[in-house]
């Protein structure tokens, strides 16, 4: 903890150097960004996001002149308390996120801030991938894989960070650089740091001299092993920089910060196939497990009864999931080759290794990639599946152990016996089982009488289980933290863990680096400090702050992401329900983010859904914000109703007002129209919209007459335009396409044979987001309602299909309206109605293509971009632009979301002739941060088609 004083001083001078908005301290943002996926609460008193090296080594050294902790952080992932602190907590973001391949794909160099998918997303056109694949690689970042040495499914021992590292870039606590791939650094480095480099050494030379530790240690590596330091690099190297570099593998932030890693790659075997083998008992099941590992496999997880039972009522699920009797369990054994030989290959050497062993049922590979999709879908939702079903207020843990694998057997027997013995019968268990690598997930709650000291029990026997009896690792794969830090020593003996404490005193002897994580004299300390988890709200409330859903969050580096916007309103709700005992200060706190939370959760949440495709239990945070909304926005329900009572004139109005603006634009010139803008929204203290320069042309409504010609063998079609394409036309700009979204439809349609009948009181109707965004449920039920009646009669009762030619539109009214209704968007509609009725030739052009959220939430990823395929020469797919945070009119209420979420875009597009939505607002942003003109999908199929 620092006094209030001491934070002052450090934040003003770092305050020269850095500017104010990356220097945090304020009650909200430091809680919400000091909160990780652990079961530990501390709140940092200064936040600092350093862009480069030399703005952390200045915060090193400001740091270290006071003596002041500090803990470094990248996405929040982990999962043992390694990465909250009480002092001050540097967060790497935008500044950290640089790649390079090498060696045509066979290495990678990374930054911290790259997302792990993101890395095997750069290196898929070389068929390799890097070697970690921990469960969260969607979202967690290089630097804590390697910071924890995270493995995962695949990877085992052998292609961990620790054995695939190439090369690091690393600053020391006194702020000194090493760069292993530079001979200049590494020989620089020996100069001026010889004797740290000479300690590492002479423990290396002390540890090889003494057999029994040596040969304990190349034991405990043999399995998947977290705990404590990574003693394994004595007795594998002998020169300095080499036990350095692998050191720092798994150190947990506590001996340096790697600001860039080089990791060689491994193949990614493109054919795969799966099968779910179902054993009468555990026993049964682990001399499978023992039996594969000298099996050509890629990975084999173990799930209990107790496991299987979680998920079984799951939509999707096999029914033979509800069929197993109790005490039985599974494997999911993958495998994966180069070619279908060598699948065929491995799949049958499987079969023969299996023969002899007693199954349920014939063991079957399939190679459908829906079917394997969904076997991996079982196993990956187990941990979440004990979240979801929890008692509100009590936390999820999993705990991480490895037996070694010849007795795998006997530790999951006894270790499920402790586990009953102290009232822990909810616990289900899974893992890596080719490593002996096993996972028990349960509910605990700290609030209630004796918890803690039952937890405290649990984990006292199992240490002594695992780590004396089996010889086994206590943590695995998810690294020491705090959780585990008490039992190090319990682990691995007096000498070893002697050897441990050396090496932090080499590296740090100010103990100043993430203290109190992998060594702490504190004997309780995986006790204290733990998280409170109180009630907030129902849609969040099994939240279990895993962080998954931040990668996708358009307002993640501006202000929080969903799993932050749940945590204040946590502590909103903590504070609230205190009550009269409330004491000045809880009270001033909860003012202070009640008002700062107006923006941050609030104005600045795209409220899109997003988040709810990554959580692993489904939380749409956005439902939340909208709730809020609801509640401040009753006293302007009268407003809302007197808009939806007269929406066509509403419609008239914002046309009207794009002319306005056009005849503006016309007349000043974008740069002072823009001028002009940016000076009226801040004199009206952000009350009136921002401007944009793509703001389009009205929208021409005189297509809407649209008569129907009568011809009865063409097919019918039900054509909603939304009120967007109603009033935004094309841009003002773009050159090539020059017609509205309803005019290219109606040609489209046309084009394809269809007949298109138009709803009655088009200009009236509105699918209701409109105000369901802006919290008016009330109005967004009745626009609903009046959709659902006209839609109803103009397809005769669900007879014809619905096409709506705005994503978003088409996805509320799937949610809201009569399932009668068949509902499609133009990605959908395109790909499976227009396609086989056009002759496409596609165009000569280099193009983008942006998922809109809701198509991603509707399952139309891979649509879209097939569609977009067929229709260009090359399509353009942006790395991690997710939602484009125009949402709705946010783009001109909001400017700095749309304009944060497509940070990167213009550069990922600069090569492309345009880009292609199905959101008109959302290309409206676009075509601004990307710098070309941003249209329909449905003008690229146009440009690209002609009538069959």
């Amino acid at each position: 903890m620092i006094a209030p004083g001491g934070r002052r001083q450090l934040k003003a001078a770092l305050a020269a150097s850095i500017p104010a908005e990356r220097l945090i301290d304020d009650p909200l943002r430091t809680l919400a960004y000091g909160t990780d996926a652990s079961f530990y609460r501390l709140v940092p008193q200064l936040v600092v996001r350093p862009e480069n090296e030399a703005e952390l080594q200045l915060t090193l050294a400001e740091c270290r002149a006071r003596e002041l902790p500090v803990t470094f952080r990248a996405a929040g992932t982990s999962l043992s308390g390694q990465a909250v602190t009480d002092s001050v907590l540097i967060q790497f973001g935008r500044g950290w996120r640089d790649h390079a391949i090498l060696d045509e794909g066979k290495a990678i160099r990374l930054q911290p801030g790259v997302i792990g998918a993101r890395a095997n997303h750069l290196l898929a056109p070389f068929g390799r991938k890097i070697g970690p694949d921990p469960a969260s690689i969607a979202s967690c970042m290089v630097g804590g894989i390697a910071a924890n040495n995270a493995s995962g499914m695949c990877c085992g021992t052998a292609q961990n960070s620790y054995r695939t590292v190439r090369d690091i870039r690393v600053i020391l606590a006194d702020g000194s650089l090493l760069d292993t791939a530079d001979t200049d650094s590494v020989a620089a480095f020996r100069a001026f740091h010889g004797k740290l480099l000479a300690g590492l050494e002479r423990l290396a030379i002390q540890t090889q001299g003494n057999a029994a530790l040596a040969e304990k240690i190349r034991h405990k590596y043999r399995l998947k092993n977290t705990t404590g330091y990574a003693l394994n690099s004595l007795v594998d190297f002998s020169d300095g920089i080499e036990i350095l570099k692998h050191l720092m593998i798994g150190s947990e932030g506590t001996l340096g910060f790697i600001s860039t890693i080089t990791y060689d790659t491994v193949v990614d075997e493109p054919l795969k196939a799966a099968a779910l083998a179902f054993f009468p008992d555990m026993g049964t099941t682990c001399r499978a497990t023992i039996a594969l590992k000298q099996a050509p496999v890629s990975a084999v997880e173990l799930m209990d009864r107790a496991a299987l039972r979680s998920v079984q009522d799951q939509s999707g699920m096999p029914v033979v999931l509800r069929t197993l009797p109790e005490g039985a369990a599974a494997l999911l054994v993958d495998v994966r080759g180069n070619d279908q030989a060598e699948l065929e290959a491995r799949m049958q050497a499987v079969q023969e290794t299996l023969e002899g062993i007693q199954t349920l049922e014939p063991v079957t590979f399939t190679r459908d990639a829906d079917t394997y999709a969904l076997y991996w879908k079982i196993r990956k939702g187990l941990f979440p599946a004990v979240g979801a079903v929890r008692e509100v207020g009590t936390t999820v843990i999993i705990e991480d152990v490895a037996f070694p694998i010849e007795r795998l057997d006997e530790g999951v027997l006894a270790l499920t016996d402790i586990f009953h013995r102290h009232g822990y019968r909810d616990a289900i268990l899974f893992g890596h089982a080719l490593e002996g690598n096993l996972h028990f997930v349960f509910p605990q709650g700290f609030e209630k009488p004796g918890e803690v000291e039952r937890y405290q029990a649990l984990m006292d026997e199992v240490a002594q289980l695992v780590g004396v009896e089996y010889g086994g690792s206590l943590k695995a794969e998810h690294g020491t933290g705090r959780n585990m830090a008490p039992y190090v020593e319990l682990e691995w003996g007096p000498e070893a863990y002697a050897l441990m404490w050396e090496i932090k005193a080499l590296f740090d002897p100010g103990n100043l680096l993430n203290p109190e994580v992998i060594l702490s004299r504190n004997p309780t300390l995986h006790l204290e400090n733990l998280k409170p988890l109180p009630a907030a709200d129902e849609i969040v409330d099994k939240c279990i702050e895993c962080g998954f859903c931040e990668a996708v969050c358009p307002s993640k580096d501006l202000t929080l992401t969903p799993r932050q916007r749940i945590v204040i309103a946590r502590e909103l709700a903590r504070l609230e329900a205190l009550g009269a005992t409330r004491s000045p200060e809880d009270e001033s706190r909860l003012a202070a983010l009640r008002e700062d939370y107006r923006y941050a959760g609030d104005e600045t949440c795209a409220a899109d859904g997003l988040c709810s495709t990554q959580c692993p239990v489904g939380i749409n945070t956005g439902d939340l914000v909208l709730g809020m909304r609801h509640e401040r926005a009753v006293g302007q329900a009268g407003v809302a109703r007197r808009i939806g009572r007269h929406f066509s004139g509403a419609t008239r109005m914002a046309r009207g007002g794009l002319n306005a603006a056009s005849a503006a634009r016309a007349l000043l010139g974008t740069d002072l129209m823009a001028r002009a803008s940016t000076g009226a929204r801040r004199l009206s203290g952000s009350r009136l919209p921002q401007w944009s320069p793509a703001l389009p042309r009205s929208a021409p409504v005189r297509m809407l007459d649209h008569a129907p010609s009568g011809d009865a063998s063409r097919d019918k079609v039900v054509y909603l335009p939304s009120c967007a394409t109603r009033i935004f036309g094309a841009d003002h700009d773009d050159e090539i396409e020059r017609r509205s979204v309803m005019e290219i439809t109606l040609a489209l349609l046309d084009k394809a044979g269809f007949e298109v009948i138009l709803p009655e009181m088009i200009g009236h109707l509105c699918c209701g987001m409109a105000f369901q965004s802006k919290g008016q449920f009330e109005e967004a039920t009745h626009k609903g309602r009046e959709l659902n009646r006209e839609l109803l009669v103009a397809s005769q009762n669900g007879r014809y299909p619905v096409l709506c030619d705005t994503s978003p539109c088409t996805l509320q009214m799937r949610e809201h309206l009569d399932e009668r209704l068949e509902m499609l968007e133009p990605v959908a509609f395109a790909h499976d109605h227009l396609l086989p009725r056009l002759a496409v030739t596609p165009v000569d052009e280099r193009v983008a293509v942006h998922v809109t959220c809701s198509s991603t939430r509707m399952g139309l990823a891979d649509k879209f971009v097939g569609l977009a395929r067929a229709c260009a020469r090359e399509v353009v797919v942006p790395a991690e632009i997710t939602c484009c945070g125009f949402a709705g009119d946010k783009g001109f209420r909001t400017p700095e979301l749309n304009a944060s979420a497509l940070a990167g875009l213009a550069d990922q597009v600069a090569d492309c002739s345009a880009g292609y939505s199905n959101s008109r607002t959302c290309e409206v942003g676009l075509s601004q941060y990307g710098g070309i003109p941003y249209r329909s999908i449905f003008s690229l199929l146009d440009r690209a088609s002609r009538a069959s």
